[in-house]
């Protein structure tokens, strides 16, 4: 792990609301930092990569480089963000693509590895956040999922099988903490990106909706829209941002 931590100083460090974003550096967890900058928020980024470093500075914010899948990454993820803003009003966890292996190909450890890292690491992050939320009155958390959530694909069988947990633990939190008004909510999109090189190796439909994946941005608009207080009323629930490819209602 990478300890070093970028910060901007700022003397009303409690005027903004404050989002974390994991899995920052690029993709999906980059665009939802921008948008979410965009729109006011202070960013703190965590990512496995030192780019993240530069994103940090891009949107005036602090970054923290390490793993979801190590503790003692996220509790210094956490403490950091108290440390140099005060508060915790949000957080997005994204996470990097789960390996795609013919399923009893896999062995134990990489399903403990991914099971680590797609399922535990939103566990122990809600830990760490929820009394700061709490103290403040409210809070909201975003886990970015996939659309095979409800209709595992043999293609990935890692998403299919722990973000189905993910979705479990989504509606149990949000029955938990709704009186403590802390919402919960998972996004599964379809395919995202910006160039459709992106996503080379992928099995990309030709008759997507708008002739396009769906951009960063446009997924960080729909992850923002539920951490925001128009959706104060939406908690314990996976979205669907497919396309209807879903078949399940």
């Amino acid at each position: 792990m990478n300890s070093d931590v970028v910060t901007k100083e700022d003397d009303n460090p409690n005027t903004k609301k404050v989002v974390m974003v994991t899995a920052a550096s690029r993709g999906i967890g980059a665009g939802c930092a921008r948008e979410l900058a965009a729109r006011g928020y202070r960013v703190s980024l965590l990512a496995r990569s030192a780019t993240v470093f530069d994103l940090a500075q891009e949107l005036e914010g602090i970054a923290v480089q390490g793993s979801m899948s190590n503790i003692q990454d996220l509790q210094q993820f956490v403490q950091t963000t108290l440390d140099s803003y005060g508060r915790i009003d949000a957080l997005v966890n994204s996470f990097g693509d789960p390996p795609r292996l013919d399923l009893l190909d896999i062995s134990d450890q990489m399903w403990l590895e991914n099971f680590e890292l797609l399922f535990l690491s939103v566990v122990r992050l809600a830990r760490l956040v929820t009394e700061p939320m709490q103290q403040q009155g409210s809070g909201a958390i975003v886990n970015i999922s996939a659309c095979d959530v409800l209709e595992p694909d043999l293609g990935t069988p890692f998403s299919g099988t722990l973000r189905a947990a993910m979705a479990g633990f989504t509606k149990l939190y949000a029955k938990r903490y709704r009186g403590d008004h802390i919402r919960m909510n998972s996004v599964a999109p379809f395919f995202v990106a910006d160039q459709l090189e992106e996503l080379e190796g992928w099995n990309v439909p030709t008759d997507l909706m708008w002739g396009r994946p769906a951009t960063y941005t446009e997924l960080a608009k729909t992850v923002a829209f539920l951490i925001s207080d128009e959706a104060k009323f939406i908690t314990g629930t996976t979205l669907m941002v497919d396309e209807a490819r879903s078949a399940a209602i």
